[in-house]
């Protein structure tokens, strides 16, 4: 069954896409913010990205910009933004079709099935290898390997490694670790970041006393530089 990421924070759209998409005979995946989108979309793998340019907490350019490299399902952005450089911004990052609202479902739908065939003669992307010059982080794989011999990362280790590599080079919020990888209730525990991070670099820093790689940027988050 054809899997569909609805992301937008509007209930009324979110409930109608839902409805219409499900009667379509289509499998529906929603998300509401901007992060939820992106842990979405790795964790669910969706054959097509319906996304919303004006989320509360990232903008959807933003999204756009955090999915491309390792996400190859097509995406059609649904915004009320008319203007032409929202709309030539949004396909200069990645976006396969720009729908305004209000529209129209049935014009929608059509493009909807245009992107399920786009995306059926498009082969999957490749998850990344990130290649340092100490260790290889192989995403698809989900392992870490150092003079050619797995490292050993723990379920929590990984989750936070891997969310720092996929935005490497970008600060990564404290609130938005804790939130992704321990759940909103636990936003404000960051000594677990502290905790976690540091065996992190033990496992793969030269010299984890002088990290090299997995950085903190005091009182914000943390950053991954290959």
């Amino acid at each position: 069954m054809t899997r569909i990421l609805v992301v937008d924070d509007e209930p009324q759209i979110l409930r109608a896409l839902r409805i219409n998409l499900t009667a379509r005979g289509y499998e529906v995946v929603t998300a509401a913010d901007g992060r939820s989108a992106l842990r979405a979309a790795a964790q669910q793998r969706p054959d097509v990205i319906v996304l919303d340019l004006g989320l509360p907490d990232l903008d959807g350019i933003e999204v756009l910009a955090g999915l491309h490299g390792w996400c190859s399902a097509p995406v059609i952005v649904l915004s009320a933004r008319s203007d032409a450089a929202d709309k030539v911004a949004a396909l200069d990052t990645g976006a396969d079709d720009y729908v305004t609202k209000p529209f129209g479902m049935e014009e929608f739908l059509a493009r909807i099935r245009a992107a399920v065939r786009r995306a059926a003669a498009t082969p999957d992307l490749p998850e990344p290898t990130v290649v340092t010059d100490a260790f290889v982080v192989d995403l698809a794989a989900k392992k870490v390997t150092r003079d050619g011999a797995d490292v050993h990362l723990t379920p929590t280790e990984w989750s936070m490694l891997e969310m720092l590599v996929r935005h490497r080079g970008k600060l990564v919020g404290q609130r938005e670790l804790l939130t992704e990888i321990w759940g909103p209730s636990y936003v404000g525990q960051t000594h677990y970041l502290r905790v976690y991070l540091t065996q992190l670099r033990h496992k793969l820093e030269p010299d984890p006393s002088r990290p090299r790689y997995l950085i903190t940027e005091p009182g914000r988050g943390y950053r991954f530089e290959p």
